[in-house]
C-alpha cells in the first residue's frame, strides 16, 4: 500500500490518531493503491428529519458495509489470511458498535465485530510469526519497526476495549499488553511511548503521532478489568508512559490533547485537576460559530500546517486548500472527549455541539462527513471516506454518550 491516503493501516490505525516518531511528511510516502467507487446500500428513508433525533440503524448500516468493505479489500489483506488494522475504519468501528447495539438494543456481537476480533487475536497468538503490516525493502525505512510497535498498541488497545465490556480479563489480552510492553521506548525522546507509523499522513501516521499513540495505550490499561492496572509487573512501564504523556502534553495539537483528556477519564491521577481543565478550555476555544468543529483547526500544529498557516491560510500536499468548515470527525471526537470529562451536556457548548451532529447526519448513507488533511478527495471514493467512517463512529460515540433514547431505533 503506497501512495498518499489517509491513514492507511496505521500499523495501519487507531487510531487512532495520532502521535508518533518525529520524521517529516516528506520523508516517506504512503503506500499506493487502486481507489475505487464506494458502494453503499441506501438507508430506508424514515421521512423528514427530526431536528431533535439521529438515525442509530442508518449508523449502525453504514458502519456495517464499510468494515466489511475494508476487511475484504485486498490492499488490506496481510500474512496468515489476516488483515490490517486501520485508525480510520477498524478501530473507531470497535468502538462505537458496541454503543450502537445498546442503543439499537441489539443482542450479542454483530458479525464483523466478531470477525475483526477474530483478526486481532489471531495475530497477537501467532506473534512471533506473523509478519510486519509494512516490510522495509518494500514500503521504505523503519517501516517494519514502526507498524510492528504500532500494532502492539492497537491489538491491546481493542482486546482491552472487549474486555471492559465482558468484565473479565482475556489471556489474550495479557499477551497482547505484554506485547506492547515489550515495545515501549525505554529511552530518548520517546522514553515511555511507542514508535509509531509514518507515512506522513495527518493526523494519524505523521509527526505527533506517537503521542495519540501512547494516549490509547494509556486508554487501554485504564479500561481494562480485573484491575489490570494495578499489576505490580507494569508499574515501571505505567511510570514511563505517564511521565511521557505529562512531559510532551502541552505542545500538541488539540486532537492529540482531547485523546489526552479521554486518557485521563480512564486512569485516575494521570492529570491534574487544572490541567484537564485548560485542555477543556482550550477545545471550547476552538468551536465554531455554527456549533461545531474542524478537523483542520483541532488536528494541526503550526509545524503541521506551514507558517502560512499563521496568516489564515492552510493548504494540503496537492496544493489545495485545507477545509475549514465544520465537520463530523473533529465535532463527534471533541463532543465524545468532553462527555467522557463528565462536561454536562447541558454546558451550551456541548448542545450545540451535539445539535450539529444531529442536523448533519447524512439522511441517504447514516453518516457523517470528515476530510482529508492530506489532499482533496474524491467523497464518493473509498478512500475518499476513510475520514468520515472515523467521524461517523465518533458521532455516534458522542451522541449515544449523550442520550441513549435521543435516537431513532
Amino acid at each position: 500500500m503506497k501512495a498518499n491516503i489517509p491513514a492507511v493501516c496505521v500499523l495501519s490505525s487507531c487510531v487512532a490518531a495520532s502521535y508518533l516518531v518525529a520524521c517529516s511528511r516528506s520523508e516517506t510516502k504512503a503506500p499506493a493503491y487502486q481507489d475505487e467507487k464506494a458502494v453503499l446500500a441506501p438507508t430506508v428513508d424514515s421521512g423528514a428529519k427530526d431536528s431533535a433525533v439521529w438515525d442509530a440503524k442508518a449508523a449502525a448500516t453504514y458502519l456495517d458495509q464499510r468494515e466489511t468493505w475494508w476487511m475484504n479489500w485486498p490492499a488490506a489483506s496481510r500474512d496468515q489470511g489476516t488483515f490490517c488494522v486501520s485508525c480510520h475504519t477498524a478501530v473507531p468501528y470497535i468502538i462505537s458498535r458496541p454503543a450502537l447495539r445498546r442503543v439499537l438494543e441489539e443482542q450479542g456481537l454483530s458479525a464483523n465485530e466478531r470477525l475483526l476480533l477474530a483478526n486481532v487475536t489471531k495475530r497477537v497468538r501467532n506473534w512471533k510469526d506473523a509478519a510486519p503490516y509494512y516490510k522495509d525493502q518494500e514500503d521504505g525505512s523503519n517501516k517494519a519497526v514502526e507498524s510492528r510497535s504500532t500494532e502492539a498498541v492497537l491489538n491491546a488497545f481493542i482486546l482491552a476495549n472487549r474486555d471492559a465490556h465482558e468484565g473479565k480479563l482475556s489471556e489474550d489480552t495479557r499477551t497482547a499488553f505484554a506485547n506492547m510492553w515489550l515495545l515501549q521506548q525505554k529511552e530518548g525522546r520517546l522514553q515511555g511511548a511507542w514508535i509509531w507509523q509514518q507515512f506522513g499522513l495527518m493526523p494519524w501516521e505523521s509527526r505527533g503521532s506517537e503521542f495519540y499513540g501512547a494516549a490509547l495505550a494509556a486508554i487501554a490499561v485504564g479500561i481494562a478489568p480485573e484491575g489490570y492496572g494495578a499489576s505490580a509487573e507494569i508499574q515501571n512501564n505505567l511510570k514511563m508512559l505517564r511521565g511521557y504523556l505529562q512531559r510532551d502534553s502541552s505542545a500538541q495539537s488539540s486532537l492529540n490533547s482531547a485523546t489526552l483528556l479521554w486518557a485521563s477519564t480512564k486512569w485516575s491521577g494521570l492529570l491534574s485537576v487544572e490541567r484537564k481543565q485548560s485542555i477543556i478550555d482550550k477545545l471550547l476555544a476552538k468551536q465554531q460559530s455554527d456549533g461545531g468543529w474542524s478537523l483542520s483547526s483541532v488536528a494541526l500544529t503550526w509545524r503541521d500546517a506551514g507558517l502560512e498557516s499563521l496568516f489564515g491560510k492552510s493548504t494540503r500536499e496537492d496544493g489545495t486548500p485545507q477545509e475549514v468548515q465544520s465537520d463530523g470527525l473533529a465535532t463527534g471526537f471533541i463532543i465524545f472527549a468532553l462527555e467522557e470529562a463528565r462536561v454536562s451536556r447541558q454546558n451550551d457548548h456541548v448542545k450545540r455541539g451535539l445539535d450539529w451532529l444531529i442536523q448533519h447526519q447524512n439522511n441517504a448513507q447514516g453518516s457523517w462527513t470528515a476530510y482529508s488533511l492530506n489532499k482533496r478527495r474524491d467523497p464518493s471514493s473509498n478512500v475518499g471516506l476513510f475520514m468520515s467512517d472515523a467521524a461517523t463512529a465518533y458521532a455516534v460515540l458522542a451522541l449515544s454518550d449523550a442520550d441513549m433514547l435521543n435516537a431513532r431505533r
